[in-house]
């Protein structure tokens, strides 16, 4: 690989990391600043409010991958990524200034409720142009391992998310978290996506854009169903099924922790940031082995063994108060994701033909991805609040098992990839 598409593969992965800390920051401090927003009350149901409000963000990220996923087969990856970082860093600022519900009433919800749907647009083009750009920029021989570093600077934001709560739970007192101190991460990601727009405008573009046509097919929705209907409703069963497993096994876990297995809010921080540490060193590793044993064996192995891990999981980690036990235990249905999430973009991207390519991408993984991924913390803690918690075990394997189904129905893309491009 020359230092060229190297330094193109490390800039966009930079600004993935900082853009999903932006998106990871709001369910990472939502134990803190939900009553701020909303009238005392139970605290399941404080979290089951912004919840809500975390999937109204998902109900943008269709209508984003649609309008960036067709922006960016039409002015350029690059030209994408800026556009949706640009937006990342103006709902992350809306969140840090935001007046409490104390101070302006329903107004305070709303514009929390704009703030996300911001962000929810943003990231629905970023996983389409992110995916697209990574695969286009990556070797053939190599590209599920260049690939996975979409889903490690991913993982990477969620820690820095994590890291950075850790810090402030580290100088600021509970009670000081609570009143203020969430918006200082708020902050920092507002600074991060601004530098980030900056660096994604120096970004070379990718060979397979600018070797496209002018008077190339138009990418659009309706076109992209009527040639590939197929393919979007496989993107979309799949993206539904890894999306609910990721955000059961990562955002939610930290809630489990301590709205079920009785942990402290520090001390579940401290167990997620391990564990996800692990699940972003895992994924260049499942990336050389897709590279070398193909597509399909690896997502088969989560499919099949998210399905038989699921329950059991859940149902230990409910009765377990021992850290390093929860760690441990945590491990297994990460270590089994990790073959889906190390090659999620680029078995999309492999897909698809360039002209249409990121909102190929983008768009039926939005759609998977808002109906069960953007849902799966809400539907947790409704089964909680309604005494049927196992019920959301199940849920899950369910979904899965709809993933798994999409597997089995996907070609080997490593052979027969429409990326052809080195």
């Amino acid at each position: 690989m020359n230092g060229k598409r190297l330094k193109s593969i490390i800039g966009g992965s930079a600004g993935n990391l900082v853009e999903w800390y932006d998106w990871y920051a709001y369910s990472v401090l939502t134990i803190y600043f939900a009553p701020s927003f909303f009238p005392k009350a139970d605290p399941t149901i404080q979290l089951l409010n912004t919840a809500a409000i975390f999937a109204v963000g998902f109900l943008m990220r269709p209508i984003g991958a649609w309008i960036m996923g067709s922006y960016g087969d039409r002015h350029g990856r690059k030209a994408g990524l800026a556009l949706s970082v640009g937006l990342m860093c103006t709902g992350s600022l809306m969140i840090a200034v935001a007046p409490t519900y104390a101070q302006a009433g329903v107004i305070a919800p709303a514009i929390l409720v704009i703030a996300r749907m911001l962000q929810g647009l943003s990231v629905g083009g970023e996983y389409g142009a992110s995916a697209t750009y990574l695969s286009e920029m990556a070797t053939k021989k190599r590209r599920a391992f260049w690939s996975s570093f979409q889903y490690f600077t991913l993982i990477g934001g969620q820690l820095l998310a994590l890291g950075v709560t850790l810090v402030l739970q580290g100088f600021l007192s509970e009670a000081e978290m609570g009143t203020w101190g969430w918006r200082i991460a708020f902050v920092i990601g507002a600074a991060l996506a601004l530098a980030v727009y900056l660096l994604r405008r120096r970004l070379a573009e990718t060979a397979q854009f600018e070797a496209l046509a002018k008077d190339r097919p138009k990418s659009t929705a309706l076109s992209l169903w009527r040639a590939f209907p197929r393919e979007f409703l496989i993107v979309a069963a799949i993206s539904g099924g890894g999306s609910c497993a990721f955000y059961a096994y990562t955002t939610y876990m930290q809630k489990f922790l301590v709205n079920t297995s009785g942990f402290g809010k520090q001390s579940a921080t401290e167990i997620m940031t391990a564990a996800l540490i692990v699940f972003m060193l895992s994924q260049p590793v499942f990336g050389l082995l897709a590279d070398r044993f193909g597509r399909k064996p690896m997502l088969l192995l989560f499919g099949f063994g998210g399905m038989a891990v699921s329950v059991p999981v859940f149902s230990a980690l409910a009765a377990t108060t021992d850290a390093v036990t929860a760690f441990t235990i945590i491990l297994v249905p990460l270590m089994l994701l990790s073959a889906y999430t190390s090659i999620s973009g680029l078995i999309k991207a492999e897909l698809f033909p360039a002209h249409v390519r990121t909102l190929g991408v983008a768009l039926p993984y939005a759609i998977g991805n808002t109906i069960f991924g953007g849902t799966a913390e809400y539907v947790a803690l409704k089964f909680k609040d309604s005494g049927l918690e196992p019920g959301f075990y199940w849920y899950v394997t369910v979904i899965i098992g709809m993933a798994t189904i999409g597997f089995l129905m996907l070609p080997e893309t490593k052979h027969a990839s429409l990326i052809v491009e080195d």
